[in-house]
């Protein structure tokens, strides 16, 4: 009942009911990254705040960027403009978001005695996102289904045990060979703390929720089921009010195993082959991709011709459009623009 009474109010319900296999009279589109620097008035509010996460703890302001893909790009959902970071953060590890390089923490996990010191995040622990998520319902007024988001335990495990981005992510990885055991146990922390964290997002509003799982390529297809797997089962299982989507960055050996949880929609990355990628997913879950971001580097008529291909490949039922990654922020916005257009003016 809830489901149907949450779909019945949004004037437009397009993204929602393809999450949930329905059929839908064209194909929705959204872009992860779509609130970010590819946009001028979000670097004009970004230049207002002072830093990133200045601007992320902020409700009124991650409110605004929130709302602006949806008023200036005309997609089809929000997503809720905040971090992956949040969760090691409220968990007791502080990191700073260095400008051109990426998150820095300022302390690392080690051992045993750092994993035992951190807490299990509650809901209050972030009420600056859950805060912003209630802005940004009102705010909608019912225009479009809201998205909230976590990182997948994996990923959070490697920047916590890393403290940076990395190529290979090797001490994430050395973790995982030479303590196993309480590398679980650091998984299951996260694993709990993103659960309550998801939980709390669902009870302010959100309509759909994504897992990103960005270092999900990084694992071998038998680590990947040991240290990554599990753990998003349990968080698809946890939370059955909402759609989630499991996008796996990198993780074409995962696609069939993915297709076993308990979630609607599996997100796609560039290098996933669509006919493939759905033979191997079954007919049942939504996909959403999984276009190149480059693409948009394109002229306007290369954009238009490969996206029409791309969703002739989706063959227009069961498809969210979305890039394969987020958009890179020299990406000009009329291109972006151009996506979006092609995408809903296309026939099924």
């Amino acid at each position: 009942m809830n489901k149907q009474l949450i779909t019945a109010t949004l004037q437009n319900d397009i993204l929602l009911r393809a999450a949930r296999g329905e059929k839908t009279e064209r194909v929705p589109v959204w872009l992860m990254r779509q609130a970010g620097r590819v946009l001028p008035e979000y670097r004009a509010v970004r230049k207002q705040m002072g830093s990133f996460k200045d601007l992320l703890k902020t409700p009124e302001f991650a409110c605004e960027v929130t709302l602006q893909p949806v008023d200036i790009l005309g997609v089809d959902a929000a997503i809720i403009f905040s971090d992956i970071l949040v969760i090691p953060e409220a968990m007791g590890l502080n990191y700073e978001m260095i400008e051109s390089k990426g998150p820095l923490f300022e302390k690392t996990i080690k051992n045993k005695h750092d994993i035992e010191a951190l807490q299990i995040t509650q809901a209050n622990d972030l009420a600056y996102v859950i805060q912003a998520i209630k802005l940004t319902k009102r705010a909608l007024n019912n225009r479009v289904p809201l998205i909230g988001f976590a990182g997948a335990p994996w990923t959070i495990f490697a920047y916590m045990i890393e403290g940076s981005g990395s190529k290979t992510f090797a001490q994430a990885k050395k973790f995982l060979y030479t303590q196993p055991e309480w590398a679980h146990l650091l998984l299951d922390k996260i694993t709990q703390s993103t659960i309550h964290y998801l939980q709390a997002q669902v009870a302010a509003g959100v309509n759909l929720l994504q897992i990103f799982d960005s270092w999900a390529g990084i694992l071998s297809p038998q680590q990947y089921t040991s240290f990554s797997l599990p753990y998003l089962k349990r968080i698809c299982d946890a939370i059955p009010q909402v759609p989630i989507t499991l996008f796996a960055k990198g993780a074409f050996f995962a696609r069939q195993q993915l297709s076993e949880l308990n979630c609607a929609v599996i997100g796609l990355d560039w290098n996933m082959d669509i006919a493939e990628s759905r033979a191997m997913i079954g007919p049942d879950k939504t996909l959403q991709g999984n276009m190149d971001p480059c693409l948009l580097y394109a002229d306007y008529n290369t954009i238009k011709t490969e996206t029409i291909k791309m969703l002739q490949q989706f063959g227009g039922h069961k498809h969210i459009a979305n890039l394969g990654h987020g958009l890179y922020p020299d990406i000009e916005k009329d291109k972006v623009r151009c996506f979006i257009d092609t995408v809903k003016e296309y026939k099924i």
